[in-house]
């Protein structure tokens, strides 16, 4: 599962579980606290708030060469780049300042940050564990732009794939398609499919010709099966498999140039490929 639909929404499993973290870490600091009449829900958004902060920085400083023709990209947070590691360890050290500062709401200030962490862990590690069992390719009715029947492991050949689900009334979508093509040009040895959801082949093509782009693996997926196979509801998505066609990272909403090659990365932790042995 990616993502979840709210109405005309669609949010990130990841962005929903950090919510209901912090929601239940309000819950339990405010029982908590009414007890000793020690409020802490502003601590507590002070807390979220160093930790998404210091996240989106560190990320920054890890991939600033993407960021250097693109400055405004540095703020612009929709394409989820955060280094959570580090915006965890931040939120932990202004945590225990905070107690250190403030006794008087240890107790309460302590069982809601554990109660969003245990919360954050227990669901996201679930989370994984479904998606783990997820393995292989999705077998999905594809076709190319003259609706011809694609198998989807043919342009695979074992080989890390990046699959991009997407459509052209999609203004993130349209945004995303120039990273993506310079990334195709740039990674030869990746695979990149751009699996259009719901629209006629005629529609696409004419969308290719107007933007000007050369992207290769242009598919056609009329009855919008990916997404529904793969658990999103939201596009743009993109989904990356090692050589061995598992699923190593998702990315739902608009890449950069910064958050894709993040993303990329995880094909270097991955498993190698057979011909590599």
């Amino acid at each position: 599962m990616i993502s979840v639909g709210i109405g005309p929404l669609s949010l990130s499993i990841e962005h929903l579980l950090l919510v209901l973290a912090f929601v239940v870490a309000l819950i339990v600091g405010a029982l908590t606290g009414r007890k000793r009449q020690t409020p802490v829900s502003g601590t507590l958004a002070d807390i979220f708030l160093v930790a998404m902060v210091t996240a989106r920085l560190v990320f920054v400083a890890r991939y600033f060469e993407h960021y250097q023709n693109d400055w405004w990209g540095i703020i612009d947070i929709r394409d989820g780049g955060f280094d959570m590691v580090t915006g965890l360890i931040a939120a932990l050290l202004f945590t225990a300042y905070r107690m250190w500062k403030q006794a008087a709401t240890r107790r309460a200030l302590g069982s809601a940050v554990a109660a969003g962490l245990i919360t954050w862990g227990f669901t996201t590690g679930v989370i994984g564990l479904i998606n783990q069992q997820v393995q292989g390719l999705p077998e999905v009715a594809l076709t190319d732009l003259n609706e011809k029947p694609v198998s989807l492991e043919a342009i695979a050949q074992n080989r890390p794939t990046v699959v991009n689900l997407w459509a052209t009334w999609c203004p993130p979508c349209i945004r995303e398609m120039p990273v993506l093509e310079e990334a195709q040009e740039r990674h030869p040895d990746i695979n990149f499919v751009f699996a259009n959801q719901g629209e006629h082949p005629e529609t696409i093509r004419k969308f290719l010709m107007e933007q000007n782009l050369n992207l290769s693996h242009v598919l056609s997926d009329r009855q919008g099966q990916f997404g529904r196979v793969v658990g999103s509801y939201g596009l743009p998505t993109t989904l990356f498999y090692s050589a061995q066609g598992n699923l190593v990272d998702t990315h739902l909403g608009e890449l950069s140039h910064a958050s894709l090659a993040r993303s990329l990365e995880r094909f270097e932790t991955a498993e190698p490929s057979p011909g590599n042995n």
